[in-house]
């Protein structure tokens, strides 16, 4: 299998994950991370047991601020640098996906662990004294960084996103920012990002205030001739990010495979791509949204007649962090074209 196959399987594997609800308080306002630390500090967390598919609570304890963290992906890596954290990033997995240019520089000097999703060996070789990002990642398989219950049982601290668990809204990016200022003690840093992000949000939305609701269908495709629709169907913080733009995934709620057939007859106003041209030898959103255009079995669509196909990074759509906010930018901007 080559690299982006492997990408592609691995990460229709973690999106089918269920978790238990998002438990914690959405309201927390910024202010509340201008507290100063005290240690020992517990923060209320997950873990989900070897080959099993729900999320439990599970708290973890920390005497001291981590000075060793590997991050599993990019998205968790960069939200760390928005917090002055580049120093406690001792490494950093699944490295591929778009930049953000505000701490590109930062994280060009990050020490990369590889472009795949990174196994339990690759995270522990630099010695981490916390593993942190994507919780569909928390796994004993080769592109897994371990089960939260085996990294703790070697004395290795977890934190999974907030957002990567079923439940997670965007609200969820702030609760995780808002832990990271508690756990890193850098309130200050956490609050200032999470109001740049809430006023990003909030301009975001007066944006499409005056705009009529559109259904969509997201298109997980690697070839531009072969369609396939990823229904999405307990992803919470996917869809809840579309909901922002007065998107709502179409097949939400649809239980199973959604074929091609049931596509064309579901008719959604506006279709989805992905775009993995950040991965070497990978096929481009651009090159996908060609290939629906030719496809003769799609022409009676209406967001083939009406050009409403539109491509998103990998980690805009799927990256369970702040980098959602950017693609969703993006896309209200392509769509006002």
């Amino acid at each position: 299998m080559n690299k982006w196959g492997k990408m592609i399987g691995v990460g229709l594997a973690v999106f089918t994950l269920s978790a238990c609800g998002n438990a914690k308080d959405e309201g927390t306002s910024a202010s509340s991370s201008q507290a100063e630390s005290t240690y020992p500090l517990t923060i209320s967390n997950y873990t989900k047991a070897e080959g099993g598919t729900q999320w439990t609570a599970k708290d973890q304890t920390f005497n001291e601020a981590p000075k060793k963290v590997v991050a599993n992906t990019r998205p968790a890596a960069e939200l760390l640098l928005h917090l002055g954290l580049k120093d406690q990033i001792a490494g950093v997995g699944a490295t591929f996906g778009a930049a953000d240019e505000e701490v590109a520089a930062d994280y060009a000097e990050l020490n990369d662990l590889g472009s795949d999703y990174i196994s339990k060996e690759t995270a522990l070789s630099v010695d981490p004294d916390l593993i942190f990002g994507r919780g569909g990642l928390f796994d004993n398989q080769d592109w897994g960084v371990g089960t939260v219950d085996s990294l703790n049982e070697m004395g290795i601290p977890t934190y999974v996103q907030e957002t990567s668990v079923t439940g997670a809204t965007f609200d969820s990016v702030y609760q995780d920012i808002e832990n990271l200022g508690k756990l890193f003690n850098v309130p200050e840093a956490a609050a200032a990002f999470e109001k740049e992000l809430k006023d990003r949000q909030s301009a975001l939305e007066e944006k499409v205030a005056d705009k009529e609701e559109q259904t969509f269908a997201h298109l997980f495709m690697s070839d531009p001739s072969v369609v396939s629709v990823y229904a999405a169907q307990d992803e919470s913080f996917f869809n809840s990010n579309f909901d922002m733009i007065k998107l709502n995934n179409v097949f939400q709620d649809y239980s199973g495979e959604v074929s091609v057939e049931t596509l064309i007859e579901t008719d959604p106003d506006v279709l989805i791509v992905g775009d993995w041209s950040t991965i070497e030898g990978s096929v481009s959103g651009q090159e996908i949204i060609e290939g629906l255009y030719k496809n003769d079995k799609l022409s009676s669509m209406k967001a083939i007649k009406n050009k409403q196909v539109y491509s998103m990074d990998y980690n805009y759509l799927f990256g369970y962090g702040y980098q959602a906010l950017t693609g969703l930018e993006e896309l209200v901007e392509q769509m006002a074209q």
